[in-house]
């Protein structure tokens, strides 16, 4: 036993770790991944190769992840806080030197068979390391000019560093989280408002440094009939297979516009698309509803924790979740430019799937251990 405050504090045994994990958590991220392995596989024209079969394998592998990392004690997340941000930190600034190009960015690291997109593990490290900054933070320093410049050199660093690729797409995601985080710790409003200011002002100077793509990307929203057979393409098909499915769908394996391959990206960013043309408005708010789900579980966990640590990490994740659904949906009915980002859980890609699930494994750690309380000096080594 160690003592922690006036209360003394006993470590969790095994079988009471395994009871406290938050199960429905991983049950609807089941869900929600079994309809990502369905939906790649009617992409395929009903073939579990080349996609549906690996998004199940690291379905199932990710689900090992969140119990595994649920059982780890909270107090070492904690510690290993800023190593973790620091390397993951350090891997997005390889990119540029040792990054695979693809479609004139470079935004992989590889090695061999093996592929990574550093940015998407940086989003889960800078809520980690936000956390742990806020959880030593008396409240009422919160919102002293000293504690913001921080969090907002480190934002403004990452965001930095993953816009050079370039990716415009997951540098806004990084700065909308980062951001997310400080106000979810009690920064006061006046600071995020001074923020959109300071955004809307430099616009002048920043829309020319875009690069064409980019652009081209923010003008094909405002007008998507501007150049419907070239860059509003994509946003002109996906709108045609939403509207051609209808309230029920066209089923199965069914759907003309991705059958046909008129719809681009079908099994990455515009899979809600396909989905929603085979499985219609229905099967549509059937899994926007599960991850509204997903989200009031999150919600719930960090209502029932202790540590001011221990809510900003859920919280963190669960922002993350929201962000990349809102903006994926967003951007394929028409309603935000077209950017990148997955939908979780069911747009193929390894390295957006392992994150979350890695994610999802530190807010269940967290409501695992949700009876401790910690304390700077308790850290050890990793400090």
């Amino acid at each position: 036993m160690f003592q922690s405050g006036s209360r003394a504090y006993a470590p969790l045994s095994l079988s009471s770790k395994l009871g406290r994990i938050p199960w429905s958590l991983i049950v609807v991220t089941l869900a929600i991944g079994s309809i990502g392995v369905v939906s790649l596989y009617s992409v395929a024209g009903g073939a579990f190769a080349p996609w549906a079969d690996r998004h199940a394998l690291r379905l199932a592998i990710g689900v090992i992840i969140v119990v595994a990392l649920a059982l780890v004690p909270l107090r070492f997340w904690i510690a290993a806080a800023n190593p973790i941000f620091i390397s993951a930190f350090a891997l997005v600034a390889l990119v540029p030197i040792f990054g695979t190009t693809t479609m004139g960015a470079k935004r992989w690291l590889s090695a061999g068979p093996l592929s990574l997109q550093p940015s998407e593990f940086l989003k889960i490290a800078l809520v980690l390391v936000s956390a742990r900054y806020y959880q030593f933070i008396a409240f009422e320093k919160r919102s002293r000019p000293l504690y913001v410049a921080l969090p907002m050199l480190v934002i403004g660093a990452a965001t930095t560093l993953i816009a050079r690729q370039p990716d415009l797409g997951s540098a806004a995601l990084v700065a909308l989280i980062g951001l997310t985080v400080m106000f979810l710790a009690g920064v006061h409003a006046a600071y995020f408002i001074a923020c959109g200011a300071i955004v809307i002002g430099l616009g002048q100077y920043i829309w020319p440094r875009l690069h064409d793509y980019q652009k081209s990307r923010v003008m094909t929203f405002l007008n998507p009939e501007r150049d419907p057979l070239g860059a509003g393409y994509h946003i002109s098909q996906s709108k045609i297979a939403l509207g051609s499915g209808g309230v029920n769908g066209k089923g199965l394996i069914n759907g003309s516009q991705s059958q046909l391959n008129f719809l681009p990206e079908k099994h990455t960013d515009f899979i809600f698309t396909m989905f929603a043309e085979e499985m219609g408005y229905v099967g549509s708010m059937a899994l926007l509803g599960l991850y509204v789900l997903l989200l009031a579980i999150l919600a719930v966990m960090a209502s029932r924790v202790n540590c001011r640590f221990s809510r900003l990490l859920i919280a963190g994740v669960a922002a993350i979740l929201a962000v990349h659904v809102t903006v994926n949906v967003g951007m394929v009915i028409g309603l935000i430019p077209v950017v990148g980002v997955p939908l979780p859980l069911v747009s193929y890609g390894g390295t957006s799937m392992l994150t979350l699930m890695f994610g999802l494994g530190l807010a269940a750690s967290a409501y695992v251990h949700r009876g401790d309380t910690i304390r700077r000096d308790e850290l050890g080594v990793f400090v």
